[in-house]
């Protein structure tokens, strides 16, 4: 039996707990409340799908994940993907195709593959998420400006111009002002007001102002309460289609949450993710979401910067955040169809905006990646969601392979001596380029060879090798650093000594 000051430990930790999480998760509530209906709008599914995806990410992930702090639900990121396969299989092969995913996600969770992911060039990923976040601007600027959104972004910017000058007034007023509102509180000084979550202020004001104006504009349909609301998937006509949905939903969910994951880490100094335990949970989600009329879900990165900024300290602040969620639909509903289409889709427009991160864009430029990211948005706008990722990592391959091969050969003569410097990456992509400038030697020449490589793999090491015990055996002399050196110091691997020698004439004087 456990003794007095246990259980006094045991309740103090747990009122502690609440203390801090408990009013993180209302935060966490009140800014993802708004989103589900949000990014339900812009899936072009049944608003309560949102809704029903907020309450099993909150929990499910919430009570099994392995990321405490991270909050899951609906995200913008999959907004435009699911347009698409809705368009193309319906709303209950989608879900299927969610279901589906979900055990995709669990299987690989389960064998462990998770940082796998990871791997996935960062440029890619910002690039998709841009690209997606321009097409929800394009799209929802439509509702907001009164009209309706057409069927890809070119047809989005033709006629926008045509929606810009037939203003249809209070709807598009009320948008501007949703809008407006958020802009103003991301540049806010820091206060008491602020606190209160932008998107909450947003969309209570501008249904606030449409219920008192009394204008007849579209709101938010909710077929029924979120228990009648609940459907099973169908299976789909088109298996090829839907195979490809199946795929690629489990691809950008898995890769959007463990980024999400790791960078939610960098945020607090509490337990560690387990990457593989989170892909679980994650899948376990959109498995049940699926089977329940849901969206898919990913982990947020936004919903878990404020959570973490809340004061959260364990994972029960995105299970009471799903609770709230669940009683506020279950209780309250009925109130969310006095929410005027409009201002969602002005809260998107923010929304998507902000997925077009300029610090995002500086750091790739910094680091040479730009043309990756760029390639991926215009792939994923142009295009499609997953020709734009195709697309972005086959830059990102090539770019790698240019680098790879990318060596610098120069030869020049200082007197009696020939002065050869090797630079770059010198692996098998780019060794012809090496024996090509080495052919250039005299026979007999007195060398100095001067390794300055970024990079040296086994390829690059023999080719050297075997031009030097070539250029000895013709009468010459090569003075050089010990290729055994270079090769630990660029951190590779050592090589079988006895299948590659090192001869004296590498690393001294040969005659």
């Amino acid at each position: 039996m456990k003794s007095n000051e246990q259980k006094a430990g045991e309740a103090g930790s747990l009122r502690a707990v609440l203390a801090s999480d408990g009013p993180a998760s209302l935060v966490v509530f009140l800014v993802a409340l708004p989103l589900c209906m949000g990014i339900a709008l812009a899936s072009g599914a049944p608003i309560m799908s949102g809704l029903i995806a907020g309450v099993v990410g909150g929990l499910v992930v919430g009570l099994f994940g392995g990321v405490p702090l991270l909050v899951s639900g609906p995200a913008a990121g999959l907004a435009v993907m699911v347009f698409g396969f809705i368009q193309d299989l319906g709303f209950a092969a989608t879900c299927a195709a969610v279901a589906a995913a979900g055990l995709i996600q669990m299987a690989l969770g389960g064998m462990k593959v998770a940082r796998a992911a990871l791997g996935i060039s960062p440029a890619v990923i910002h690039g998709m998420l841009a690209g997606i976040g321009i097409l929800i601007v394009l799209g929802q600027l439509h509702i907001v400006l009164g009209g309706a959104p057409q069927s890809n972004a070119w047809a989005n910017l033709r006629e926008l111009p045509g929606q810009i000058a037939g203003l249809h007034g209070p709807a598009t007023l009320l948008g501007l002002v949703t809008i407006g509102i958020l802009v103003l509180w991301q540049v806010m000084p820091n206060n008491a007001l602020k606190k209160v979550p932008g998107p909450l202020v947003a969309v209570v004001a501008g249904s606030v102002a449409a219920a008192v104006w009394g204008t007849d504009v579209k709101r938010v349909e909710l077929t029924g309460s979120l228990f009648e609301s609940i459907q099973l998937p169908a299976l789909p006509t088109n298996w090829g289609a839907f195979a490809a949905a199946v795929f690629s939903l489990a691809l950008v969910a898995s890769a959007e949450s463990l980024l999400s994951a790791v960078a939610t880490d960098k945020l607090h100094t509490g337990p560690r993710a387990n990457l593989d335990k989170e892909l679980f949970a994650q899948g376990m989600a959109n498995t049940l979401s699926g089977l329940m009329g849901g969206l898919p879900i990913t982990g947020v990165i936004v919903r878990s910067a404020a959570n973490i900024s809340a004061g959260a300290r364990t994972r029960a602040s995105a299970i009471l955040h799903g609770v709230w969620m669940l009683l506020f639909v279950s209780l309250l509903g009925a109130h969310l169809g006095l929410v005027p289409l409009t201002v969602l889709a002005g809260l998107l427009v923010h929304v998507g905006a902000k997925l077009v991160n300029l610090h995002h864009i500086q750091e790739l430029r910094k680091r040479g990646e730009l043309s990756v990211y760029v390639v991926t948005v215009a792939g994923v706008v142009g295009i499609n969601l997953l020709a734009g990722i195709a697309l972005g990592f086959a830059v990102a391959v090539a770019r790698l392979l240019w680098r790879l091969g990318r060596v610098q050969v120069d030869v020049k003569k200082q007197g009696e001596v020939h002065q050869v410097r090797v630079g770059g990456a010198l692996t098998f992509v780019g060794v012809p380029q090496l024996s090509s400038a080495l052919a250039a030697v005299p026979t007999g020449a007195h060398v100095e060879l001067d390794l300055a490589v970024e990079t040296l793999d086994h390829s690059g090491y023999e080719a050297l090798e075997s031009w030097c015990q070539n250029h000895r055996k013709t009468g010459g002399k090569v003075w050089m650093e010990p290729l055994e050196e270079v090769w630990t110091r660029k951190g590779s691997t050592p090589v079988n000594k006895s299948a590659v020698s090192v001869s004296p004439t590498l690393s001294s004087e040969s005659a």
